[in-house]
């Protein structure tokens, strides 16, 4: 991915840096792509592994934005409601392909489109779509070389707290 060419809205080619996206990159990647595109070889610092956003307000990276989004999503499973509706199993599937369209990271948003084909949103239940939101978590991670969670365990995790009171 070349950084500094994109299209101007007249078709030309434009000159303008344009900067990658953060959000498809994690910051180690995103660094040395930064750094091989502006032709600076220079070796990455020793601080590398530590906190790679020492200032806040910083774009999220792909991780970032990757455990914000499972969390936001398995806490919206943990309040869907227990017996839906026809009509809010219809608007939760239809948001789920939404998101699946506009996740800000093409190859993951691609991933999970193809989940989604595969295996569509189960909404008849709020169990049943926790369910399948951990399911497809656990694809994902197993992907990424993670452990997978214990679907058994995703009220405790994101909507009761731990069974052991530690949750306060």
């Amino acid at each position: 991915m070349n950084i500094f060419k994109d299209m101007e809205a007249n078709g030309k080619e434009s000159t303008q840096p344009k900067k990658p996206c953060r959000a498809c990159y994690d910051f180690k990647s995103w660094t040395k792509m930064q750094q091989n595109e502006l032709g600076n070889k220079s070796t990455p610092s020793s601080n590398e592994n530590q906190n790679p956003h020492p200032s806040a307000g910083c774009p999220l990276d792909k991780d970032e934005l990757g455990r914000n989004t499972w969390g936001f999503l398995h806490t919206m499973a943990a309040y869907f409601p227990d017996t839906p509706t026809a009509r809010e199993q219809k608007q939760m599937t239809y948001f789920m392909k939404l998101f699946s369209k506009y996740y800000p990271c093409d190859h993951c948003a691609e991933d999970f489109r193809r989940s989604i084909r595969e295996s569509p949103p189960e909404t008849t239940t709020r169990w049943g779509f926790s369910q399948w939101l951990c399911r497809m978590h656990n694809q994902v991670n197993k992907k990424l070389g993670k452990e997978e969670f214990d679907c058994n365990l995703v009220d405790q995790r994101w909507k009761d707290g731990w069974d052991d009171g530690s949750c306060g």
